[in-house]
C-alpha cells in the first residue's frame, strides 16, 4: 500500500509524543503482525510513502529499497538558480551531533549518497526541481540541494528559511517497486506547494 503522508506528519510517535503515520494502522489490518513501514520519509516531507500489509511483501519491499531497485523521484521548489538545466550529486553525507542537535553534512568519509536532478521549471529566484534519488539517505536531497547553491525553499536546516513556519517545498512525487506485479503510486502536490510551482510554470494535471 502507498500512502500520500502529509507535510508535517512523522511516520512514527518520536520521544515527545503525538500524532504519526504509525496511529492509523489499525485502520488498515485488523491482523495483529503488522502493518510495517517499508521505509520512511522526513516529518516535513509529502508524498508517497510505501506500507507493508504482510511480512513476506515487507521483506521484498525493503530489499528493494536496500539494493537501490526502487525508484524514486521527488519534486523540490528551490530557491536560487541552479546553475545547469539537469546534472547529478554524488556527496557522501554524515551525521553531525552537536549541543544543539544533529545535522546532516557532505563528509567523505561518510555513507554514499548519489542524486540526479533536473530543472522542470523557472521563476524569478526560484526554480522547481525533479530530484532522483538513487540512494536513500537521511536529509538527503535537502543536503544535496544545498550544495548545489540552491536549499529547498522553507528548509531552516539547510539554509533555505522561509516566512513564518513555512513547510518545506519537497514532494516524494512517485514510487515504483519492481515487484510481481510491480507498485507505482503518484501523489499530487500538497496545497503549501502548488503556488510556488504554479509559479514556476506546474501546469494542474
Amino acid at each position: 500500500m502507498v500512502l500520500d503522508k502529509p507535510a508535517g506528519l512523522p511516520v512514527h510517535a518520536g520521544r515527545a509524543g503525538g500524532p504519526s503515520i504509525e496511529d492509523c494502522f489499525p485502520e488498515l489490518s485488523r491482523r495483529r503482525d503488522g502493518p510495517w513501514l517499508a521505509h520512511r520519509l522526513d516529518t516535513d516531507t509529502a508524498g508517497c510513502l510505501v506500507v507493508a500489509l504482510r511480512k513476506t511483501p515487507l521483506i521484498l519491499a525493503q530489499a528493494c529499497f536496500a539494493e537501490g531497485r526502487a525508484a524514486k523521484i521527488y519534486w523540490a521548489v528551490v530557491t536560487g538558480e541552479p546553475p545547469a538545466e539537469s546534472g547529478e550529486i554524488d556527496r557522501p553525507l554524515a551525521k553531525h551531533t552537536t549541543r544543539d542537535g544533529w545535522h546532516m553534512h557532505a563528509d567523505p568519509a561518510g555513507q554514499p549518497a548519489r542524486t540526479g536532478w533536473r530543472v522542470l521549471g523557472r521563476a524569478p529566484g526560484l526554480a522547481w526541481l525533479e530530484l532522483r534519488l538513487h540512494t536513500g539517505r537521511t536529509h538527503q536531497a535537502r543536503v544535496h540541494c544545498a550544495l548545489l547553491g540552491c536549499p529547498i525553499q522553507g528548509d531552516a536546516i539547510y539554509g533555505a528559511r522561509g516566512g513564518d513556519g513555512e513547510p518545506l517545498n519537497l514532494l516524494s512525487r512517485s514510487i515504483t517497486l519492481p515487484l510481481d506485479p510491480p507498485v507505482t503510486a503518484t501523489a499530487p502536490p500538497p496545497p503549501h506547494m502548488r503556488a510556488a510551482l504554479l509559479t514556476c510554470g506546474w501546469l494542474v494535471g
